[in-house]
């Protein structure tokens, strides 16, 4: 078996126990592992215990959930908070919540005094509740801004390193 460590602050440390972030296996393995803990168990709680629509979205271990009512949402994070307990797992305390979102949110937070739909991050998107131009429901998004500001100050300074490259080669690099 060959082990893989961790590189911090010039220490290597070797776990004996999963697979260190970032390393080439681990979106495989956690992919594997979740569409036990978190992808069946989701199509089961939905057949056996949602009440209206409910849609879920999993990118590697990224999830958002979709509820037609808010009960079977509130209901739904509960029992998913104890079962990734059960498989040791966790969410992310600042990445997890419950909101209102969708073709209503809008007019249903107006009538109650909130203001606008609060908008959500997903895989480097904030999607928002939006309108087409003949004013029907669209979810709108925008990439973050801070990953946009990194990857252009990127272009910027690969640009400025070809500046002075003769021009057929500064596409090709």
């Amino acid at each position: 078996m060959v082990e893989g460590g961790i590189l911090e602050d010039g220490v290597v440390t070797v776990e004996d126990m999963g697979t260190g972030q970032g390393s080439v296996i681990s979106p495989l393995l956690a992919n594997i592992y979740l569409h036990y803990v978190l992808d069946l168990w989701a199509k089961r709680w939905r057949q056996r215990e949602a009440t209206g629509d409910m849609i879920i979205v999993r990118y590697a271990d990224d999830v958002v959930a979709g509820f037609e009512h808010e009960g079977d949402a509130r209901r739904f994070l509960d029992a998913l908070r104890a079962r990734l307990e059960d498989f040791m797992l966790s969410l992310h305390p600042d990445k997890t919540r419950v909101i209102e979102f969708g073709r209503f949110a809008a007019a249903n937070r107006k009538k109650r005094d909130l203001g606008k739909p609060e908008t959500f991050a997903f895989l480097g998107f904030t999607l928002i509740c939006g309108r087409t131009r003949r004013g029907s429901f669209q979810i709108q998004r925008k990439t973050r801004q801070d990953r946009m500001r990194t990857e252009l100050r990127s272009i910027k300074e690969e640009l400025w390193h070809r500046l002075h490259w003769p021009i057929p080669n500064r596409g090709n690099g």
